[in-house]
């Protein structure tokens, strides 16, 4: 049904708003902006800066202009790690060095896709959303793990930043128009039946795409010296490392430890799912979801913090955050209120119409507990330390409800059941799908 407005209910809208009230705000809101007009400071007394449960860390990480949150978060809890093994906190991971390996990794497994949906045409649903995810910086935790497990790690001066990993647009643009190229000759050949000419046709893509991300990031390095003072002040040297040997030598990490426990109240509880569209690393770790209520998140996020390591967890930051202070707060801002509105839904619903998503990755690094209750969170960013307070950000228990989707943690930390269900066969998700 459609509807034409008409001039006397513009009339009408216009006369509704005539009220003093309106004209109050509205001078606010076009003065100050929507968000600081409606900001609430009634928060500021329950998000102080103090946790009953911490994980010790110092410096904070910044990926600058870069959707690399994911990977900054794992390499976050890995040097965490290694910071309490060693006793050096301040020590930090090159993300530039994983990167780097993604692009190539992702571009593999991109032409791997387009190969085999080549008896699809270019405006099938699944074929765009290939299509549409060529270059991206975007990713999961299984997709930085799997990075490590088959690469390694290096220190930050091993590979530091450079200007494309600080600002992945240019270089994200240029593969993403070199891939989908590369998409149309590969489907044409497979078309074709010309089997033998797509593989040659991929190595030679892939060393194009190689040489693109070395010219805009540099090479990784083969090998290594791991230099650095710990708190002590005390120098450690250990000559002529791979990337590998460095992880395997100085962390006894398994990631097929772990599991992603989310909470998707749009779909079933009780399942273990997958979502082998975004898997980046052929042979690596699928991404996996065990969706489970908010407070089997919390417990065993809990449990991991307890026991000194810090959890990576994907959530939707945008949502009623302040940047300056480092606010996580479900009431933070009172737009209702100052529009005269309900724009209210639940989890599932915002997951359903796309209002909610998992935009960001971060770390938590304690929570304050008192008698078993909730009290906040203490949360560690990688916005540099000109954000929150010197980095960390301060949420909220409400906030974790209703923005948090996924904490990954130990499976030591689970119930039986959900220890069965982990190792269950999960049901693959479209590429569309709410959690995607």
């Amino acid at each position: 049904m459609s509807h034409e407005l008409t001039l006397q209910e513009i009339d009408q809208f216009r006369s509704d708003f005539d009220n003093s009230r309106n004209q109050v705000v509205s001078r606010a809101a076009m003065r100050s902006g929507v968000l600081e007009a409606s900001f609430n400071p009634a928060v500021t007394n329950r998000l102080n800066d103090v946790f009953s449960v911490e994980v010790e860390t110092d410096n904070v990480t910044n990926q600058m202009q870069s959707g690399r949150c994911w990977l900054f978060a794992t390499l976050n809890t890995l040097r965490h790690d290694f910071g309490k093994k060693y006793k050096a906190k301040n020590f930090t991971l090159s993300q530039a060095y994983n990167f780097f390996w993604d692009k190539i990794e992702r571009a593999n497994i991109f032409y791997d896709a387009i190969i085999d949906s080549a008896d699809k045409p270019l405006d099938d649903r699944t074929v765009k959303a290939y299509m549409n995810f060529a270059g991206a910086d975007g990713g999961q935790w299984a997709m930085a793990a799997s990075l490590v497990k088959k690469y390694g790690v290096v220190p930050t001066n091993a590979m530091p930043e450079s200007f494309n990993t600080n600002h992945t647009a240019g270089l994200a643009d240029a593969l993403a128009r070199k891939e989908r190229k590369d998409a149309l000759v590969l489907r044409k050949l497979v078309q074709e039946g010309k089997t033998e000419e797509v593989e040659k046709k991929r190595k030679e893509f892939l060393s194009e795409i190689y040489r693109m991300t070395a010219i805009a990031v540099g090479e990784p390095p083969k090998t290594f010296d791991l230099e650095y003072r710990d708190d002590e002040k005390k120098l450690h040297l250990d000559k002529n490392l791979t990337p590998v040997e460095f992880f395997n030598k100085y962390w006894d990490i398994n990631f097929n430890d772990y599991v992603c426990l989310t909470n998707a109240p749009d779909h079933e509880y009780g399942k273990l799912y997958s979502l082998p569209f975004e898997d980046n690393v052929n042979g690596g770790i699928p991404i996996t979801f065990l969706n489970v209520p908010i407070e089997y998140l919390k417990a065993a996020a809990i449990k991991q913090l307890k026991d000194g390591e810090s959890v990576w967890f994907g959530n939707d930051v945008l949502k009623e955050m302040d940047r300056k202070t480092g606010y996580l707060d479900t009431e933070l801002y009172k737009t209702d209120e100052l529009f005269d509105v309900d724009t209210y839904m639940t989890k599932a619903e915002r997951l359903a119409t796309g209002e909610g998503e998992v935009s960001h990755a971060m770390t938590l690094v304690g929570v304050d507990l008192d008698k078993g209750e909730i009290r906040k969170w203490k949360v560690e960013n990688s916005w540099s330390e000109k954000s929150g307070r010197k980095g960390y950000f301060t949420m909220s228990d409400k906030w974790f409800d209703e923005f948090v989707y996924e904490v990954v943690v130990r499976k030591e930390f689970l119930t039986e059941d959900q220890k069965k269900l982990a190792e269950s066969k999960p049901t693959p998700l479209p590429a569309w799908d709410s959690l995607a």
